[in-house]
């Protein structure tokens, strides 16, 4: 770990986990690879003139981000919670393929947070005339560095900061591969806009508990999967997903506000699959707006059938939700009914 030290500046921890951001091209390949952390800052000599101690850890080799998983990101909690007394903030250099994968796992895995972890990286790398990595590596800083008048940080909860955009980690989707609006929160506002000057909705902002600690949690179960309905779907396709050996629980992506085809053997697997203990939670395929089963009758037969709404989470909340909490060996109802609660501000219940 690399670190300057001041006791009378606030501190940031850097984790360099790999990704576009820290890519430089081959000139005889033309291919990206990637290159050590000390080139990273050489782009960014802006580092250098905020007044906070900002320390760097790396991954070592760094990890596309396409290849992140359950263990990485206990990896990155690991790292947080050794360092957390020592550090206001920290920042994640992330690739964007899975960044809000790991921002979702995170803001379950970190129980509690009280400081900010924010998530960020770039479409172009930032040794590249163009890039974005610069300006919004320079902004997660600043937030991540962030104070009220007291001393207590501005933000307290894990968040992607994209394109002047900050968001709540897990409300995001990647949603574009070509510009550098890259992320968007369909069905949450923004948590702060960096123009000028940055301004935060502190009236969003989750406010964490302060008379309780951090508890860090480092298991997962991926025995789950996602399917998305479509159009003519065959039976043996849905019957081959609930019967995959060791399937703990399904996210099931649906039609509209949570609708299903009114097909006998599709109402029959499922109802199988639930009275068998596997947990199968319901959401829309659409990018904004949330499942209401009860609304039509295409979706109250999901809700006969054993089927959760997941309200309006995005797949990437409710898969990692699921892993987080089917980790922790609860009863199946149990685990149920903390799929429909907002535990880290993943869900937007009405009552």
């Amino acid at each position: 770990m690399q670190e300057k030290k001041d006791s009378a500046q606030r501190s940031v921890l850097l984790i360099y986990t790999g990704g576009t951001i820290g890519m430089i091209e081959n000139p005889e390949t033309g291919a990206l690879e990637s290159f050590k952390f000390d080139h990273l800052l050489k782009h960014v000599p802006e580092l250098k003139r905020f007044n906070y101690n900002i320390a760097a850890y790396q991954f070592t080799p760094p990890i596309d981000s396409s290849d992140m998983g359950p263990s990485d990101w206990a990896k990155l909690v690991k790292i947080i919670s050794d360092n957390y007394e020592h550090f206001e903030g920290f920042v994640i250099l992330h690739g964007t393929d899975t960044m809000s994968y790991t921002a979702s796992a995170l803001s379950f895995m970190l129980e509690n947070l009280s400081k900010p972890v924010i998530l960020t990286g770039s479409q172009l790398p930032i040794g590249m005339l163009r890039t974005d990595g610069k300006e919004n590596l320079i902004t997660a800083i600043e937030i991540a560095a962030a104070a009220n008048p007291d001393g207590t940080p501005i933000v307290s909860e894990v968040c992607i900061l994209f394109e002047n955009e900050l968001m709540r980690g897990n409300r995001t989707t990647k949603i574009n591969a070509e510009n550098f609006n890259a992320f968007r929160s369909y069905n949450f506002p923004l948590l702060a806009h960096a123009g000028i000057h940055i301004k935060y909705e502190t009236h969003l902002l989750r406010k964490p508990d302060t008379a309780r600690p951090m508890i860090p949690h480092y298991l997962l179960d991926a025995n789950v999967l996602i399917f998305t309905l479509f159009p003519g779907i065959r039976p043996e396709t849905v019957s081959a997903i609930f019967n995959a050996p060791g399937l703990r629980a399904v996210v099931m992506k649906t039609f509209g506000s949570g609708n299903a085809p009114q097909k006998e053997w599709l109402i029959r697997l499922i109802t199988e699959a639930t009275r068998k203990g596997i947990i199968v939670v319901n959401i829309t395929q659409c990018l904004a707006g949330a499942v209401e089963m009860e609304r039509y009758k295409t979706g109250q037969q999901l809700l006969s059938a054993g089927v959760i709404g997941g309200y309006d989470s995005t797949p990437e909340s409710a898969i990692t939700k699921l892993m987080f909490l089917l980790a922790h060996d609860l009863p199946v109802d149990e685990i149920r009914k903390r799929m429909n609660s907002n535990i880290a501000g993943e869900i937007t219940k009405n009552s």
